[in-house]
């Protein structure tokens, strides 16, 4: 491992700005390692994310830096990560959590009550916001009830290819400032307060998983899902990438189960054949 010293980080040269070529080799970097698409026009916001990175590295300039995670792929994978924005909050989007809670929560609170098992699937979860937001919609705003279904055999997987954002998942603490976005009655049920710091109830947090995970790699898990949110995950990668996504997606839900997907998101090709739309940017998994 490369050790850089403090004076020489700080004596360290503002990194160049990339040249088309040093752009060109990041986009393709990311393309074949994240399906991430990187247009041209993305070259100076490329340039300024990457930056830290190569004085933190001791890199001379960026075309060194280049060369570096080409050799390395757990420094690949923090650059890949520092180029994707981690912009989310609780209950984004909010016509899916009132679909959830209207359509699919009494489905699967009849299903624990007859003792079956329930899985649901954040995938692209960043720090945590989407899927306790689904968490707390599960568990309502009647805490006896809520209560009873903590009970029962229900998780929840959330994964994303940033590891850091995973911790804060995993910490549930966010700044206070995010409870105005919870309902209150769930708020008041499932989060506490403490001084400027929200978190997550552990009972919640117990239910939840946070997995690292490369959305196009292999996903070692098993079986399969009551519900799966991938939500502004897609608009980074190019249409026949998002096919083949949308594909396996499709796959992991059980029959009759609900893909959620975000607002400037659209279903292509054969996933759209095995999907019906039922609501806003919400599809059911045709029953074969």
């Amino acid at each position: 491992m490369r050790v850089v010293s403090v004076a020489a980080a700080i004596a360290a040269p503002e990194p160049r700005d990339l040249s088309p070529e040093d752009f060109a080799a990041v986009a393709r970097m990311a393309h074949a390692h994240a399906g991430i698409v990187l247009h041209p026009g993305k070259r100076v916001l490329v340039s300024s994310r990457l930056a830290k990175l190569v004085r933190a590295h001791g890199s001379r300039d960026i075309g060194e830096y280049i060369q570096h995670i080409s050799h390395d792929a757990r420094a690949r994978t923090a650059a890949i990560e520092a180029l994707t924005t981690n912009h989310t909050r609780f209950f984004r989007e909010d016509h899916h959590f009132r679909h959830f809670d209207e359509v699919l929560r009494p489905e699967i609170v009849g299903a624990l009550e007859k003792g079956r098992r329930v899985r649901m699937w954040s995938a692209g979860s960043s720090s945590g916001e989407e899927v306790y937001s689904l968490a707390m919609t599960l568990l309502g705003s009647n805490e006896r009830e809520g209560r009873r279904i903590l009970t029962r055999d229900v998780a929840m997987l959330a994964t994303d290819l940033n590891a850091q954002v995973l911790e804060t998942g995993r910490a549930g603490r966010y700044a206070a400032e995010a409870a105005a976005a919870i309902p209150e009655p769930l708020g008041r049920l499932w989060t506490e307060r403490t001084g400027d710091a929200l978190t997550i109830r552990r009972e919640v947090r117990d239910i939840v998983h946070f997995r690292q995970l490369n959305l196009l790699g292999e996903w070692p898990i098993a079986g399969q899902f009551h519900a799966i949110f991938c939500r502004n995950t897609m608009i980074y990668f190019d249409a026949a990438t998002n096919e083949r996504l949308q594909c396996r997606l499709a796959e992991k839900l059980l029959p009759g189960g609900y893909l959620y997907i975000g607002h400037s998101e659209r279903l292509l090709g054969e996933a759209a054949g095995m999907l019906r739309p039922v609501g806003q940017t919400v599809f059911r998994k045709v029953p074969a």
